[in-house]
């Protein structure tokens, strides 16, 4: 059971992790297109 836990944790750290890359890539093209205009 403990396992399993620690491999649901492992897993959502990941998605956490993409996302939060995902929007802070977002966010340094923003601010390129806001600086290119």
């Amino acid at each position: 059971m403990g396992n399993l836990l620690y491999a649901i944790a492992v897993i959502l750290i990941i998605i956490w992790a993409l996302g939060f890359f995902a929007y802070n890539v977002g966010s340094v093209i923003h601010i390129l297109l806001v600086i290119a205009i």
